[in-house]
């Protein structure tokens, strides 16, 4: 008997929130709305949760689970349905994206009570819920591309909430275009896969990729495919060079942010990677280039987020750091590594944001961390949140982070497509996050607060020693409860939530890998194996020949994976080190080092002037092209003046034809007599001619 899980009901139940509150929320009270939309983020969860339950029993022949749905575009041989496939990925992104939103949709009740467009905020977070849960449950890739398109369109409404603020509304467009861009390639790569496979639904366009031999000779069409697909990866997931709307979108709402850019949104680009893993799988110069640009994009953001002063732009930099993260373990191949710090991720980092917006919700809108500081007595739950968080993306040990990323960096170096210097940059880019993460703790919740209100309170007197905070935090207050149960929930999870991939040298199962195996492993290719066959098996057997280093220490093939861990850890030590010495045992150390070292800081506080060099060689030549080109020369000067110069002729001719129907019967008589005359003489020209 056939199982029907009714998938359809996860996205359409935030779909109906959405239009019961976008339609009519404008009449509802505010708890009307908060009901709606949170119930209706609830009931998708629940349904997740029984849907999980019934697919953890399913045999493995009936995996993935597939729901054809109803055919939605037909055209001779192609056809599309609007359907659903539910495999062990699919059902890891449902959770996260229905666990964590609904988490964030508690909050914002607190968040946003206060605040003009309520109903509209509610509205557009569960259409978001709607597209991103279509993204993830999608059976073909036309269908992954509405759910990628609408999530861009919710994130543009969101991001440029508070539309009458032009930063916003700038901050919005932007990331609607910079997103475009990456969109296109993802289109071209959806085009030369219909032309290459001739389908794009899964069940008919994984198999016959995995047909296909390893590209080993030069680049073909599967690689041309793999750096299209790459190019929307780096529009959704923000690296470089497509990472410029991310940091910007912190003008939206803090809930947006931890929602979208930092849970979810953002990840679909790796969660798209990991889909497509059988070609990247078969075009190995595509894997590099992915490598290297998720390497490169970890790098580059980390040692931005070093000197950021907004403590959501600290956040949003380490966001983008920390996808790059992800995207350098698809590049070698490691999807499953790649995932397991995808799901930590979305729970130390939705909780980083939340509790950021804690801070500011609790300081009256104040985002800038140096007039923070002596806020852990005033907002202790807050602060105890946030310190798990903290410690779980520096990958202190036992906490969520330490496990995900320890695993990203052990395949960087043992993978076959992995090196010694992605591994290299990995690690001073982990030193880098503990440091800025660090340095973002003490400047918020330790020494003195240096708010104005606190300076004019206590201008004087003598300062205290370090650690000690004023009590006269008059305007400093915890967040209200319903803000502060997500928070413990996230936390939780912050500390917990890697230990379902406890590898076997640690004397865990690394149960996440064996959850991802068969979707990961599957269609792989292997020497040996049959092309397009499943690979677990033939995996296992190449695994029981060649055991991980990490396994056999007598194997003198380079440190274990023991040994990397151990550096990993040190790494996060030095950084906490280093920014304890800095922020907190040396106060004013960080104002001499950045007199000292002026013309390096100003590179990294200016963002190396990304913005401003995209801004003087795409924006403002765009701009003028389109405003010299285009608009004078060809809308102003050819279309327009061909239309107004045709305008003109026919006004001149109706001139003439007017005049012949003046109403004037002398005037009629003269040109009836004119009429006849001209005929006269015709006819005798005509006459004399024969």
């Amino acid at each position: 008997m056939q199982t029907n899980f009714n998938l359809w009901l996860i996205p359409l139940l935030p779909l109906l929130g959405a239009a019961i509150n976008g339609f009519f929320g404008r009449r509802l009270p505010k708890q009307g709305v908060v009901a709606i939309a949170i119930g209706s983020t609830a009931l998708s969860l629940a349904w997740a949760l029984y849907v999980l339950a019934r697919f953890v029993g399913l045999p493995d022949a009936a995996v993935p689970h597939i729901e054809p749905g109803i055919t939605w575009i037909q055209a001779g041989d192609f056809q599309v349905n609007f359907g659903f496939w539910l495999d062990q990925l699919a059902m890891l992104m449902v959770l996260i994206v229905s666990g964590v939103g609904f988490l964030i949709h508690v909050y914002s009740v607190g968040y946003m009570w206060e605040e003009g467009g309520f109903y509209r905020f509610f509205a557009y977070l569960n259409l978001f819920m709607f597209f991103m849960l279509t993204l993830v449950l999608a059976n073909n890739y036309l269908l992954l591309f509405v759910g990628w398109e609408g999530v861009g369109l919710a994130s543009y409404l969101l991001i440029g909430f508070f539309f009458r603020r032009e930063s916003a509304a700038r901050a919005g467009m932007k990331a609607f275009v910079v997103n475009r861009i990456g969109d296109l390639g993802f289109l071209v790569a959806l085009f030369l896969m219909l032309k290459y496979v001739g389908s794009l639904n899964f069940e008919e366009a994984f198999p016959a990729i995995a047909r296909s031999g390893v590209e080993n000779n030069g680049a073909g069409v599967l690689t041309a495919i793999g750096l299209c697909l790459l190019a929307g990866a780096c529009g959704k997931s923000a690296q470089l060079p497509l990472y410029v709307w991310l940091p910007d979108a912190m003008e939206g709402p803090t809930p947006v942010s931890a929602l979208i850019h930092a849970a979810t949104m953002v990840t679909a680009g790796v969660y798209m990677m990991a889909r497509s893993h059988m070609v990247f799988d078969r075009a190995p110069i595509a894997l590099t280039v992915v490598a290297v640009i998720g390497c490169a994009t970890a790098l580059f953001a980390a040692t931005i987020g070093i000197v950021q002063h907004d403590i959501k732009r600290v956040l949003a930099y380490s966001t983008v750091s920390q996808l790059g993260y992800m995207v350098l373990a698809c590049g070698v191949a490691a999807y499953s590594a790649a995932m397991f710090h995808l799901m930590t991720h979305a729970f130390f980092k939705a909780l980083l944001f939340l509790g950021a917006g804690s801070v500011i919700h609790s300081l009256g809108g104040e985002q800038d961390m140096r007039k923070m500081g002596g806020l852990r007595k005033q907002i202790p739950w807050t602060f105890w949140t946030m310190t798990a968080a903290t410690l779980a993306i520096a990958g202190a040990p036992l906490f969520s982070g330490f496990f995900s990323k320890d695993e990203i960096l052990w395949r960087a170096f043992s993978s076959e497509h992995g090196s010694w210097g992605f591994w290299a940059v990995g690690l001073f880019t982990a030193f880098l996050t503990a440091f800025y993460m660090f340095r973002l703790w003490f400047l918020t919740f330790f020494g003195e607060y240096r708010g104005a209100s606190a300076h004019d309170e206590h201008a004087g007197r003598e300062q205290h020693t370090h650690g000690d905070e004023h009590a006269h935090h008059g305007h400093a207050h915890e967040s209200p409860p319903v803000m502060l149960a997500p928070l413990v929930v996230l936390a939780v999870l912050s500390v917990v939530g890697g230990w379902i991939g406890i590898p076997a040298v640690m004397g865990g199962g690394n149960h996440f890998e064996k959850w991802l195996a068969p979707v990961v492993e599957s269609h792989q290719p292997n020497e040996g194996t049959e092309a397009g066959a499943p690979a677990s098996q033939a995996r296992a057997e190449e695994t029981a020949k060649q055991p991980r280093p990490a396994s056999n220490p007598a194997e003198p093939t380079g440190p274990s994976e023991l040994m990397l861990s151990l550096a990993a850890t040190f790494a996060a030590l030095f950084g906490f080190l280093g920014a304890w010495w800095v922020y907190f045992k040396n106060v004013g150390m960080a104002d001499r080092l950045q007199a000292r070292f002026r013309a390096l800081y100003d590179v990294l506080e200016h963002k190396y002037w990304v913005d401003e060099i995209y801004n003087g060689l795409i924006v403002q030549p765009l701009i003028a092209m389109s405003t010299v080109l285009f608009w004078r020369g060809v809308d102003t000067d050819t279309i327009d003046a061909s239309l107004n110069g045709s305008a003109r002729g026919a006004r001149g001719l109706s001139d003439i034809f007017r005049r012949m129907q003046s109403g004037n019967i002398r005037s009629y008589a003269g040109w009836i007599a004119a009429g006849a005359a001209a005929v006269v003489i015709y006819m005798a020209w005509a006459g004399g001619g024969r």
